[in-house]
């Protein structure tokens, strides 16, 4: 704030110049202040909705008990059916948990992995007018469901997001970081675009959609295309876009509360953020025509989480430049003149921390007012947001057009002609074994017509064994030959030219 205030005193004293820093300022205020007075307006709703929920869980694999628990947490608020949809490798120590809390819970395998095609699979099995999709490591709290299906008393709502915390925040500064991050959006950015009726990413914790939106756009789900790329990552971005299309309201209930758990580790705090800004950046431009049209608020708001971060690096750059080269006015020199250079550049120095800590303060006012002793924090706060977050987006909005999957499940569905069909896998005459004798079922363990052998496992619900259909299509799309030949995309460059042509906007200024 302080070097705003000297840079707006030289640009309104007749200077032609025009600093970046104060463009980027600009838009950080504007933007937090449509924030705030949008939801000021925000209100929870309190309707009464009596349909018949489905909760659908893909899971790969989770600590047993976290699993449990998690099932725990679901079974107590007694929706309708709860369907776990384990994919990727067979897992008995998922199963076993799963029996435990038979029959409402049911389980289903397959061998796909992938987030996406584990909640086609889930949707196509489930009944209720409501499918709540929900992460494996996500812990429900007391009204959690009953508050989150709450806005669909009203016909045009379409999907619903629950407010969401991170568990044991105290036990790193990493959980500190990510739980600040979560409260913040649940108290400005959330809020606000559900004021609009459209939030636009309903985050994948804990989300509930109407089933029948679910059916109607699953085919886009699993196949749509972007820049050449379908990515399965940001599964929750892509069915939030695809049900504002559809006409519905997108909404956030802060009344329902979930709790799930963050990265311990740097490396793997940083997959997870790229991760996130590959897929948010990729569905913002996929999403703006639409967005332009139809949610011009919205479409400020996820255009600033692009420009921001390449604006901040232009301010960086400039200053560096400014600095190695001895251009530009010095901004300084009145205070390093009065004071002389040594207690001039720790006046400046002491003048630029604090501002920033005040003008950080204000933006976070909310936060700070639920938990005061964060105040003492705010620098760290800052220090990670700035210049590790800001990096990734940047790294993230360059590499959204490159093919690649969550990164951890190998072999996940991608969209492709050479990926195995969900429809096919779904609908195999083989899919689905009721079993309400309580009798013994086979989980199998190998790929079908390899002769493998298959592993017991007790069952008290209805088990899935999805297989693929020997078909010719399916055959002609598994040659070898076809799936090793992988065209460059050249689509790709696309993010590369729009980050150069921002950057020599830039320079222009900067030089």
């Amino acid at each position: 704030m302080f070097i705003v205030i000297l840079q707006l005193r030289h640009m309104l004293g007749g200077h032609p110049e025009l600093y970046m820093f104060v463009v980027y300022s600009a838009f950080i205020w504007a933007l937090w202040l449509v924030k705030v007075v949008l939801s000021s307006r925000y209100r929870p709703y309190t309707g009464s909705f009596t349909g018949t929920t489905s909760v659908v869980v893909p899971v790969v694999d989770e600590p047993l008990d976290l699993f449990r628990e998690v099932l725990d947490r679901m079974v107590e608020q007694r929706p309708g059916e709860i369907i776990v949809v384990i994919n990727g490798a067979p897992n008995v120590g998922l199963v076993e948990v799963c029996e435990e809390f038979a029959p409402l819970v049911r389980w289903v395998h397959t061998p796909i992995p992938g987030k996406r095609n584990a909640v086609r699979v889930g949707t196509e099995l489930s009944s209720g007018e409501i499918v709540v999709l929900v992460d494996s490591d996500t812990i429900w709290t007391d009204g959690t469901l009953a508050e989150l299906v709450k806005p669909f008393a009203e016909s045009r709502v379409g999907g619903v997001t629950t407010r969401q915390r991170i568990l044991e925040p105290t036990r790193s500064w990493i959980t500190r970081w990510a739980d600040w991050l979560e409260n913040s959006r649940a108290l400005y950015a959330m809020p606000a675009q559900s004021v609009l009726g459209q939030v636009g990413c309903l985050p994948g914790r804990t989300i509930a959609f109407r089933r029948s939106i679910l059916v109607r756009v699953m085919d886009r789900f699993m196949t749509e295309r972007f820049m050449g790329v379908f990515l399965e990552v940001s599964d929750d971005r892509t069915l939030t876009n695809l049900t504002l299309k559809e006409g519905y309201s997108t909404v956030y209930q802060y009344t329902s509360l979930v709790y799930t758990d963050a990265p311990l580790q740097v490396k793997k705090l940083f997959k997870q953020q790229l991760r996130w800004a590959r897929g948010s950046q990729y569905n913002t431009l996929r999403m703006f025509p639409w967005m332009a049209v139809h949610a011009p608020v919205l479409c400020f708001f996820f255009v600033m989480d692009i420009v921001l971060p390449f604006l901040l690096a232009g301010v960086i750059l400039g200053w560096a430049y400014r600095a190695l080269t001895g251009q530009g006015q010095d901004l300084y020199e009145g205070f390093l003149a009065e004071f002389g250079f040594g207690t001039g550049l720790l006046y400046v120095l002491g003048l630029m921390v604090a501002s920033t800590v005040v003008s950080m303060a204000i933006r976070q006012m909310r936060h700070l007012s639920e938990k005061p002793t964060d105040f003492f924090r705010l620098p760290v706060f800052i220090i990670v947001s700035t210049f590790f977050l800001m990096p990734i987006r940047i790294i993230g909005f360059f590499r959204m057009a490159h093919a690649s999957g969550w990164g951890t499940r190998s072999g996940a569905y991608g969209g492709a002609v050479d990926d195995p069909d969900p429809v096919e896998l779904a609908s195999s005459p083989a899919a689905v074994i009721d079993d309400a004798s309580r009798a013994d079922a086979r989980m199998v363990s190998e790929a079908p017509g390899t002769g493998g052998e298959s592993t017991e496992a007790r069952s008290t619900t209805a088990i899935a064994i999805l297989e693929r259909p020997a078909t010719n299509a399916v055959a002609r799309r598994r040659r070898p030959v076809r799936a090793n030949r992988k065209r460059p995309n050249l689509y790709a460059g696309i993010p590369y030219l729009i980050g150069a042509v921002v950057f020599s906007i830039q320079v222009v200024f900067i030089v």
